[in-house]
């Protein structure tokens, strides 16, 4: 039944991707378009800190799949696309594992092909303690990921339906785990006020995982027989919202949900996170072209972001903070009932001081 579930998790989300419209709230976000901003190519790195751990580019490939033999195979090819291209990347989740160990290898595969690479094991809020360090051991991992995902396991047919444990139990996590702890959510975004806790239980990152990608109430509704919770479909906070609600919460924040393109990456990465992550677009490629597809693709957002670095005079990603963005539509609604200020955003370069740190030179 769980092998079962994965495929048809995977199927789903492939659909889902093939039927997208391509509009989400990325698209409120604009850039200033300073003409002299630009700096040189050579000066321009993609590399990415946070939390205390460093990576060389700031995109991932994050959490899909795992747990039968098909996922298995998408699994190798994810990794041998992560190898080829220096890109983290993280297991799906890995509950099959703790009921099934005969499936470990669909997740082992992810260190056996990418022996070198940043690997993020993947558990739920209901895992042990023990069964987090099994997960971690099992693929040598440099970071856990635990999920949350009530709206999920709401609509999911034999889903989780008691939650009140969740926050005392990634506290015990991040307390046993030697590695950083990130909690995601699964595409329906987390609060400012579910991140300030977060920091309090001990985790070390957040992955936003906002509303704009994969739907999965629309997935698990799709495997209800009466297809009853369709009026939840589109639920939760957008990923760029969910960034811009996150600022001043003090803890680093990955973004995940709905990126399209590299431009995506720019704009979420101008809105403060560490490292973006996409998964469903990937998979498509994966499936519709194979892995030398997936590596393409790879190959290109990473060429394409450090060009719109150097057209935008941003020197690492994290200087991408310092470049004026506006916001327009329902994203500047949400921020106003929010009490989110977005002036300051688009006036972060005014300074003679921070132009001169950008780019080296005055206007």
């Amino acid at each position: 039944m769980i092998a079962q579930r994965k495929d048809d998790h995977v199927r789903l989300a492939a659909d889902q991707q093939r039927e997208h419209s391509g509009h989400n709230q990325f698209d409120e976000v604009s850039f200033v378009h300073h003409a002299l901003a630009g700096i040189d190519r050579p000066d321009v790195s993609l590399a990415t800190t946070f939390a205390g751990i460093s990576w060389p580019v700031p995109l991932y490939i994050n959490a899909m799949t795992g747990g039968s033999e098909n996922t298995g195979l998408i699994n190798r090819d994810l990794a041998i696309a992560a190898r080829e291209t220096g890109v983290p990347i993280a297991s799906g989740s890995m509950s099959a594992y703790f009921k099934d160990p005969s499936c470990a290898g669909t997740f082992s595969v992810l260190r056996e092909e990418n022996p070198d690479g940043f690997v993020m094991a993947n558990i739920n809020a209901t895992a042990s303690a023990d069964n987090a360090q099994r997960a971690v051991g099992l693929l040598r991992a440099d970071a856990l990921q635990i999920h949350v995902n009530t709206v999920q396991e709401t609509v999911m047919p034999e889903g989780d339906r008691s939650f009140a444990s969740w926050a005392g139990q990634i506290e015990k996590i991040a307390a046993a785990v030697e590695v950083p702890v990130i909690v995601k959510e699964v595409g329906f975004g987390l609060s400012r006020e579910t991140v300030a806790t977060l920091k309090n239980l001990g985790v070390r990152v957040a992955d936003l995982g906002g509303r704009g990608g994969t739907d999965f109430a629309r997935i698990e509704n799709g495997r209800r027989q009466l297809a009853d919770y369709a009026y939840l479909h589109g639920w939760g906070q957008s990923t760029a919202a969910c960034l811009l609600d996150a600022q001043g919460c003090l803890l680093p924040v990955l973004a995940s949900g709905g990126v399209r393109n590299p431009l995506d990456v720019a704009r979420a990465l101008a809105l403060g996170a560490a490292g973006v992550g996409a998964s469903g677009g990937f998979l498509r490629t994966l499936l519709d072209g194979g892995v030398s597809a997936l590596i393409a693709q790879l190959a290109t957002w990473l060429d394409q972001l450090a060009a719109l670095q150097t057209m935008l005079g941003a020197r690492t990603p994290a200087d991408l903070t310092r470049c004026d963005v506006l916001l327009h539509g329902d994203l500047r609604s949400f921020c106003a009932d929010r009490g989110i200020d977005t002036r300051p955003l688009a006036r972060r370069s005014g300074s003679p001081a921070a132009l001169h740190e950008m780019t080296g030179s005055t206007r």
